[in-house]
């Protein structure tokens, strides 16, 4: 069975609801998956927004929430996720407000693309503090054994 990724809140490629967003409450999405391989020893996940700052000109890659050491018997996170809830041994990245955490989307222009990727790792990273995204996609390197991803988009209203 191959790897999935879904969530309750939206379809894939559809649109993410504002609750999600700046323009709501900005709480992380509800996430669930199935289908890891076998081996799997710790799950990461990472959500990025390839279109930043307009998708007729994306100039970077928004990183908007990271997560690494999931424990593999972790189903999915529901929506609203904090730090306090996290499963235990999960640990957090920075996202590039500079801070761990869900930071939802806030597109200043169009409608972008938000890549909620979940990898499946051969191994339980060690402590990497808080990595930018750099270093922990360094640190997941040559450990990736199965791999998901849900695509949500969104434009501001206003």
């Amino acid at each position: 069975m191959a790897m999935t990724l879904t969530s309750s809140a939206f379809q894939a490629n559809g649109g993410i609801p504002a609750i999600h967003t700046c323009e709501g409450v900005d709480l992380s999405p509800p996430l669930s998956w199935s289908g890891l391989p076998d081996g799997t020893k710790s799950l990461a996940l990472i959500v990025t927004d390839p279109d930043a700052p307009d998708p007729a000109k994306p100039q970077r890659i928004w990183t908007h929430w990271m997560l690494y050491n999931i424990p593999p018997n972790a189903s999915g996170l529901p929506q609203g996720m904090h730090a306090k809830d996290l499963p235990p041994g999960t640990h957090e990245g920075v996202n590039d407000w500079k801070r761990t955490g869900y930071g939802g989307p806030c597109p200043p222009i169009g409608r972008h693309r938000y890549f909620h990727r979940l990898y499946a790792l051969d191994t339980v990273l060690p402590d990497l503090g808080k990595p930018d995204r750099a270093a922990l996609e360094k640190a997941i390197q040559g450990h990736v054994i199965g791999q998901a991803e849900l695509v949500g988009l969104y434009q501001k209203s206003k």
